[in-house]
């Protein structure tokens, strides 16, 4: 073979054959076999296309309008986000969106800091920008109008046909990346505040339990795919935790992940996300019909192509990714959806029967009554996700939702967290409403779309929000204790009698 010698003017590689491309036979001599090194040709006389591309002017090619980062929800969820970013080098500017005047006004009054335990040890962050975005009111799956100036509301027929109103005090500039952390049931409640200021090439990034929250927001609040954001999602596996008396601090409980995923697009053809074109029905039947190799590589090139990223959503998961301490990692789509399913099997689990025994994690664990619900549970849990159409076309679907290894992940993950409160029963016990409809509800309405009965999962639904409701009745009926006003006279209780 010919040799290959290295020009340190050009940094290439070039190979000394003779000009017909053919080696030389033995005993034939060779130009080239001599130590001198020619010339090279200048740089600029390179072909274009041989160079090796940059990646500094592959992001230049479609800079970051704003980079700024809104925060709606200030969870567990929301603090540990809103902490991460400002812990990177060069951290990006954060606006913190609050959802009425009593928690802003608790934010000025404060230092102004968010505080991160982790093991024993605090960490403040601070320079963060606040804003206000009222949460709109729901009642019956419909949007209450919002009360003008002079206490009135509007028509409810013309109402629906205006745009989206602005109250006194929120802001009006448009958002170009916005983390949503609020709860799953009020998701709805808070986007609708805010999306005024969201556009067709913002990015929202929602980071929920349970499914069913992107189908919702599209029905609701953006139904039209041409003025539509672009949306990725985040599956947490973090431990976290508040704290009563401090507002503004979060408690690292247990180490995890974030999982993140950007959903294909409408509007670049994301009908059809987890797989090109089928060539198959399902069911074993024949082949649709027949096609050549070339034909099936330019369909999968299509379908791949029409995946596109934004220059949003790179900036907003470059800046997650940057993060240490949320772990962040990225997947495709088809891999997140199942880290989701995966997510939903265990807390369709641990969530509604830590509610029903009112005790932490561990209480499921070496119980041989309650081992036989959580298998009833898991059953069904694993038909209706194996039946799943966007995983049809996925490999080792039926073994990763095996009902023996979702028991495996149940109980593992339960053994972990044994001495945490699930999030359900934190709800509950505070008389809030759970997302018990987006975790065992959203398998119970998969089971319907695909002919399945999932009774268990229904019973475990009703079960959850008739014990919250029954605690939601005995706070209303408690007498608060106030203190002794001026001019009043003080209560003295005695032996069941009461005296002014």
């Amino acid at each position: 073979m010919g040799r290959v010698a290295f020009s340190q003017t050009s940094g290439q590689l070039r190979s000394f054959l003779p000009k017909d491309g053919k080696e030389p036979r033995t005993g034939q001599h060779n130009d080239a076999d001599d130590d001198t090194v020619p010339d090279s040709p200048p740089v600029d006389s390179i072909t274009p296309n041989l160079r090796t591309p940059n990646v500094a002017d592959f992001y230049r090619a479609k800079p970051v309008s704003n980079r700024r980062i809104h925060i709606l929800g200030l969870g567990s969820v929301g603090k540990l986000v809103a902490h991460s970013l400002r812990t990177i080098p060069n951290p990006p500017p954060v606006t913190l969106i609050f959802g009425g005047w009593a928690p802003l006004n608790q934010w000025k009054e404060s230092k102004q800091t968010l505080q991160f335990v982790v093991d024993g040890s605090v960490d403040r962050q601070a320079g963060y920008d606040a804003e206000l975005a009222f949460h709109r009111r729901r009642y019956h799956g419909q949007e209450l109008p919002v009360h003008g100036n002079d206490g009135n509301s509007t028509d409810s027929t013309s109402w629906q046909n205006q745009e989206p109103q602005v109250q006194d005090g929120e802001s009006t500039e448009p958002i170009t990346s916005l983390i949503v952390c609020t709860s799953t049931p009020f998701v709805l409640q808070s986007l609708s505040a805010v999306r005024h200021r969201l556009r067709a090439d913002s990015v929202i990034l929602f980071l929920q339990d349970g499914m069913g929250t992107i189908e919702e927001v599209n029905r609701e609040i953006f139904p039209d795919p041409a003025t539509r954001p672009r949306y990725m999602v985040g599956v947490n596996t973090h431990g976290l935790h508040g704290i009563k008396d401090d507002p503004f601090t979060t408690v690292h409980a247990g180490f995890g992940t974030i999982s993140l995923g950007l959903l294909p697009h409408e509007r670049e053809g994301g009908s059809r996300p987890f797989s090109p074109t089928p060539k198959f029905v399902p069911r074993r039947h024949l082949p649709l019909n027949s096609k050549s190799m070339d034909e099936h590589e330019n369909e999968s090139s299509e379908a791949r192509s029409s995946f596109l990223w934004a220059s949003n959503d790179r900036y907003l998961l470059r800046t997650l990714l940057r993060a240490p301490a949320l772990c962040a990692t990225a997947f495709s789509p088809p891999d997140l959806l199942q880290m989701q399913l995966e997510r939903l099997a265990i807390s369709s689990v641990i969530n509604p029967l830590s509610v029903l025994l009112d005790a932490r994690n561990g209480a499921i664990l070496y119980n041989y009554n309650i081992t036989r619900t959580m298998r009833l549970l898991l059953a069904e849990t694993s038909l209706v996700i194996r039946s799943l159409p966007q995983l049809a076309y996925i490999p080792n679907v039926a073994q990763r939702f095996d009902t023996g290894r979702l028991e495996t992940l149940v109980v593992n993950t339960a053994h972990r967290r044994r001495d945490n409160i699930s999030t359900m029963l934190a709800d509950v016990r505070a008389g809030q409403i759970t997302e018990i409809d987006y975790i065992n509800g959203w398998i119970v309405r998969k089971g319907e779309e695909l002919g399945l009965q999932c009774l268990t999962n229904y019973v475990m639904v009703n079960l959850v929000k008739g014990k919250s409701r029954l605690i939601q009745s005995e706070m209303g009926d408690d007498v608060p204790f106030v203190q002794e006003r001026a001019g009043e006279g003080a209560f003295h209780i005695r032996e069941g009698e009461t005296e002014a």
